[in-house]
């Protein structure tokens, strides 16, 4: 089987056609037959709502969910599926049993919304959320390592860390950081939002005591997929959102955080048609394609801003960061407005530029960025002049 190339599952995606959207990274893009499975689910419950949602759903969601556990690889009982990578980090968080003094250790490169969680669970209980500085650009994993660990002291209870760093596009050195603060007595919990279908995971050989991911992205399930793996030793101290029928005797860890009154399962039972999508359009070789051409566009983007890459190849996948010369927190309506190029600017001081390389991206489309952004650079630089 060879995979099809970007130009023919771009007809599979319901994107704008006139749009250049290299912007996967931020909420994904679903594929016209995942979601033709998703509004068929959806059209099902209507048909027989009672029968569905009373009757039926547990076995699906089981089905569902054991698809689901086999691609990430851990056992099925480890696994609630929950709507996004942010839901399982803020339900991982709140089981803590932190207390004044505890610290929370993270880098400096983690997502907005799972920082403000830290922030607020600590406020809560006078724990303190300590986010180490990562020097930029990196020359290695390790120098990742060692910075992170340089913050750890002996208050530090918790380790938090992104598989894939969503501003800065990074893949992290997960496998040593847990294992290193597993070996310090840590609980480990790790935010793969941007890993399942964009880097190998395997949470069962990774050992971290919670991981939180995302379906909707890089594995182009429906919106609103997401999963938190736990380590059977912490199950039972894992709350659902609010108490509702999973509470009652007998129910499991699944059913705890899965059943809270009336909701749409549908883009939970879609996801193992998102991974049989994905299994039968040879998916390792199309992600090794945007690889290079991530790498390819990262250089010539580099070429451009007068920049350099934030970390060597190893440590970035199908998207690549670019620091601008100066913060530019227009430029991505800019972009959108005037050349129908869907990327967005990030950071704190927003002047991260972040291109994401899909399935369906072609060179044309990096080309169209380059572009608009030649452009864009120089109608600034004459309105200084």
């Amino acid at each position: 089987m060879h995979a099809p190339r970007p130009e023919e599952l771009r007809r599979e995606f319901l994107l704008d056609p006139e749009v250049a959207f290299l912007n996967h990274g931020s909420f994904g893009a679903c594929p016209q037959p995942v979601f033709e499975r998703y509004q068929a689910w959806q059209r099902e419950l209507e048909r027989e709502p009672v029968d569905f949602l009373a009757r039926r759903l547990p076995a699906l969601l089981e089905n569902a969910r054991d698809a689901l556990a086999g691609y990430v690889g851990c056992p099925p009982d480890e696994l609630a599926f929950v709507q996004n990578a942010t839901t399982g980090v803020n339900l991982a968080a709140r089981s803590l049993d932190l207390g004044p003094g505890d610290e929370v250790l993270a880098t400096d490169l983690e997502y907005g919304a799972c920082d403000l969680a830290w922030e607020w669970v600590c406020r809560r209980t006078g724990a303190r959320y300590v986010r180490a500085p990562i020097p930029l650009p990196l020359d290695g994993a390790g120098a990742v390592v060692e910075a992170l660990f340089a913050h750890a002291s002996e208050r530090t209870r918790v380790l938090y860390l992104s598989h894939v760093t969503s501003a800065t596009a990074l893949v992290l050195p997960v496998e040593e950081i847990v294992a290193r603060g597993r070996a310090r007595g840590l609980v480990t919990i790790v935010d793969g939002a941007h890993a399942p279908g964009h880097v190998p995971v395997d949470v069962g050989g990774l050992g971290a005591d919670f991981y939180a991911g995302n379906c909707h992205k890089w594995l182009c399930a429906p919106k609103g997929a997401g999963f938190l793996h736990v380590r059977p030793e912490h199950r039972e101290r894992v709350d659902a959102a609010i108490v509702s029928w999973g509470y009652q005797e007998g129910t499991t860890f699944a059913e705890r955080i899965e059943r809270q009154g009336t909701r749409d399962p549908a883009a939970w039972l879609t996801v193992p048609d998102a991974i049989a999508f994905q299994a039968g359009r040879a998916w390792h070789e199309v992600q090794a394609r945007c690889r290079r051409l991530a790498r390819e566009a990262e250089a010539e983007l580099c070429r451009l801003l007068d920049s350099e890459p934030l970390a060597p190849p190893a440590l970035r996948a199908q998207m690549a960061t670019v620091r601008l010369p100066s913060p530019a927190p227009d430029l991505a309506g800019r972009l959108f407005e005037a050349h129908r190029v869907e990327i967005p600017v990030l950071g704190e001081a927003q002047d991260l530029l972040r291109l994401s390389v899909a399935a369906y991206t072609t060179r044309a489309d990096v080309d169209r960025l380059l572009a608009a952004l030649a452009r864009e650079l120089d109608a600034e630089q004459r309105q200084h002049d």
